[in-house]
């Protein structure tokens, strides 16, 4: 156990400029391009369901489960009144969890925390394992788990620093594409029970208004999560 604690706060030297260049480029490309996104995409729903159920639980809703589809999509299921202040925040938590759990992961990477970044995302996807509902959504959280466990356990350092700031900006980047597909797919009257929809119901403000503020909080998670990780300052 206390090697296990002298790992997790274990403090690492601070990677070459290359590799956060590289690694913030290489998550970009992910998120830009068509096919890594659509095979990629499913892991900033898994972000975005998390986000939903952790506010729920925070609010004190009866949390009920989780599914992921194949098709990337998900829904989290939670029991309580149909309004007020806990069924807001739960509406509002998905679109900006992706971001946020991608800057969180930026502060531990800018302390050298790379460990405890890894076995934090391991946590999240255990956690999220125990709120599945459907055989994808439980297959493809093994399949992340065993990997970020393997990752934790078997790859050298180096190779654990590349990939959890891979991670990092990949959350960040792809919290922010979601928002504009869904801006998209508003205009075209394809995402009527979408979450910012949902939102304009139970407030009185439009549901461009959610969809403004979910981008204003990716853009300005990248901004604050690029300034933490700058190999230059």
């Amino acid at each position: 156990m206390d090697k296990l604690w002298a790992q997790l706060i274990e403090v690492r030297p601070d990677p070459e400029p290359w590799v956060v260049v590289a690694s913030a480029l290489a998550a970009l490309a992910i998120v830009t391009l068509t096919t890594p996104w659509q095979l990629s995409r499913g892991l900033i729903t898994i972000a975005h369901e998390g986000g939903h159920a952790l506010m729920a639980l925070l609010t004190r809703r009866k949390l009920e489960g989780i599914r992921l589809h194949s098709d990337t999509s998900g829904v989290t299921l939670t029991r309580g009144r149909p309004n007020g202040p806990g069924m807001v925040l739960t509406a509002l938590a998905g679109y900006v969890a992706p971001s946020l759990l991608g800057l969180a992961g930026a502060w531990l990477a800018d302390q050298g925390r790379i460990t405890l970044l890894i076995w934090g995302m391991l946590l999240f996807l255990v956690g999220m394992l125990l709120l599945i509902r459907n055989l994808y959504g439980a297959l493809i959280l093994l399949a992340s788990g065993g990997a970020v466990f393997a990752l934790s356990m078997y790859a050298p350092d180096a190779v654990q620093q590349v990939v959890a700031f891979v991670v990092v900006w990949f959350l960040l980047f792809g919290g922010v594409r979601p928002i504009l597909e869904l801006q998209r797919k508003r205009r075209m009257r394809q995402a009527r029970d979408s979450d910012a929809d949902q939102l304009a119901r139970l407030t009185f403000l439009p549901g461009g208004f959610y969809v403004l503020f979910f981008l204003l909080m990716a853009a300005g998670s990248v901004a604050a999560g690029g300034y933490l990780l700058n190999p230059f300052a």
